[in-house]
């Protein structure tokens, strides 16, 4: 299982990675563009899941490259990787923390963080 100080290990080996605040949470970014953020879910988020129990905070969205590559991390079927309704047609994955192993969270945020590097940065990180 994963933690939050796996995450902030893991977020600071990425170069030139910030942390920012969107809707009052920690978000990340590298050169402006979000890779990965805390998220809460709204009360319409709680009402989709019906009977089912919410998975337990804290809970990660990792931007990924484009929806095929949302839709790859989906089918690997990888534990505590997840989506919901608001997610649809956004290329994000969300993840519960406490189920995710630290690898997985890693290349998770290593993906996010190349999708989102400008070239000649991706070009010079061996990650």
């Amino acid at each position: 299982m994963a933690t939050l100080e796996d995450l902030t290990r893991i977020i600071g080996e990425l170069p030139e990675v910030t942390e920012g605040e969107r809707h009052g949470h920690p978000t990340w970014s590298v050169r402006g563009k979000s890779i990965a953020w805390l998220r809460q879910f709204s009360k319409a988020d709680i009402k989709r899941f019906g009977d089912q129990t919410p998975p337990d905070p804290p809970i990660l969205a990792v931007n990924t490259a484009d929806l095929h590559e949302k839709e790859g991390v989906l089918a690997a079927g990888i534990d505590g990787v997840f989506t919901i309704e608001h997610f649809n047609n956004y290329p994000a994955v969300l993840i519960e923390l406490s189920v995710i192993d630290p690898g997985s969270l890693r290349d998770l945020l290593v993906d996010a963080w190349v999708a989102a590097a400008p070239a000649d940065l991706g070009a010079a990180f061996d990650g």
